[in-house]
């Protein structure tokens, strides 16, 4: 079915969202046709400031709306240590887990040749460049448990353990609450790799 022009150009832009098809876009762009004004243009404004302010911190690379992110300006974060993760909202979780308190390198990707995404096509000379002119005494390798978020983290650990730096990897098992049987091989696998003694 065809639309008039204006709003078949709006359920176009929507369906090119990421998980936005053809009824998820429909139900949007009718919500803002029936929706008051105002409320559709302070939307429509978060996303021109959003765009026209946030970028790159230039130490870490997480989004920042000044020179330095929210954690690199901080004088409440632990400076001895470095989580690296993939991509900036990564680290929204991992804050949200309130367990870290110390500073973020955001690679911008992982390793993955298939693809076309090598070493230099991330943040890993940068991070070899912070860790060359500070005081870090860990580095967390935070990435996905991928087979590419697995070949970064060797790659990384290759690199880092020659400056006399711990390197550590977020340990991966079951969920609280979760049950045995429910559990894959490989989770269950990781579990027991990782189990530590009880006190």
């Amino acid at each position: 079915m065809q639309h008039i022009p204006a709003l078949q150009t709006l359920l176009d832009e929507l369906e090119r969202l990421p998980g936005i098809g053809p009824k998820s876009a429909s139900r949007i762009a009718y919500w803002m046709l029936n929706t008051e004004k105002p409320t559709v243009v302070r939307l429509a404004d978060a996303i021109h400031e959003v765009k026209d302010t946030v970028h790159f911190c230039k130490r870490c690379f997480n989004y920042a709306q000044d020179e330095l992110c929210e954690f690199c300006a901080s004088s409440d974060r632990d400076t001895s240590i470095i989580c690296v993760v993939s991509v900036p909202r990564d680290i929204a979780v991992i804050e949200k887990s309130g367990a870290f308190n110390g500073l973020y390198h955001v690679l911008g990707g992982e390793l993955s040749p298939l693809d076309g995404v090598g070493p230099d096509q991330l943040h890993i000379s940068e991070l070899m460049a912070r860790l060359g002119s500070s005081q870090v005494r860990e580095v967390l390798l935070a990435t996905n448990p991928t087979v590419e978020g697995e070949t970064t983290a060797s790659y990384l650990a290759r690199m880092i353990q020659p400056l006399g730096i711990r390197v550590t990897r977020l340990a991966s098992g079951l969920p609280v609450g979760g049950d045995l049987e429910f559990a894959d091989e490989v989770t269950l696998g990781r579990a027991i790799e990782n189990r530590r003694e009880l006190l």
